[in-house]
């Protein structure tokens, strides 16, 4: 597989359902100025995808308030994913999402980003995109294993915090934490404070 952080997200143009239900082309790069958290799911009515991209949904203004566009991709049809968002959470469905559904019909998407299994369909995969375009963070799990979608705030917290402050983010940092020097002296004086607490 291939490890794409620190390098330039490969750019896409796709079709894409987008929050009024329209379908529109959508490419990668129109996004530049804005971080981007792209993720891509297995396919359109299928389990635990809905509960993520729903857990998106519920998210979406707090990664706005980040300056954050949230985008979902699958191999699905753009009909297939306006199908879905109009079919009732209770019913399975994932209603109306406001974030764009990108349709990834011909697995070209899927394969740039190398995350495209057997061929047929995407794994869990996360990329956490910066202004310039370039891939952040990047997490895959395996099709039965849900993510949490606020690991990925709090990833889009630390990266900001790192851009504004210079300084880095230790394990488990959340925003109003102390974050360190990136150096040995602020390692030492971060451990001698907060080993206890990690």
């Amino acid at each position: 597989m291939s490890i794409l952080v620190t390098k330039q997200a490969p750019d896409f143009t796709a079709e894409a359902v987008m929050p009024d239900g329209s379908f529109t082309k959508l490419s990668l790069s129109q996004f530049k100025g804005k971080y981007v958290v792209l993720f891509f799911y297995p396919l359109d009515f299928t389990f635990v995808c809905p509960t993520e991209i729903i857990a998106f949904d519920h998210r979406v203004a707090e990664f706005a308030k980040r300056n954050v566009q949230v985008l979902g991709c699958s191999v699905d049809s753009k009909f297939s994913h306006w199908a879905w968002r109009n079919t009732k959470v209770k019913d399975g469905g994932i209603g109306p999402v406001q974030f764009p559904l990108v349709s990834d019909l011909s697995k070209q998407i899927g394969r740039d980003y190398d995350v495209l299994f057997d061929g047929e369909k995407c794994l869990r995969a996360s990329f956490l995109i910066d202004r310039s375009g370039v891939v952040q963070h990047q997490i895959v799990n395996a099709l039965s294993l849900g993510r949490n979608i606020d690991e990925m705030l709090r990833l889009v917290d630390a990266l900001q915090y790192t851009e504004e402050h210079g300084e880095v983010c230790p394990a488990g940092w959340e925003q109003g934490d102390v974050a360190m020097k990136g150096s040995a002296v602020g390692v030492a004086a971060y451990l001698a404070k907060n080993a206890r607490k990690l």
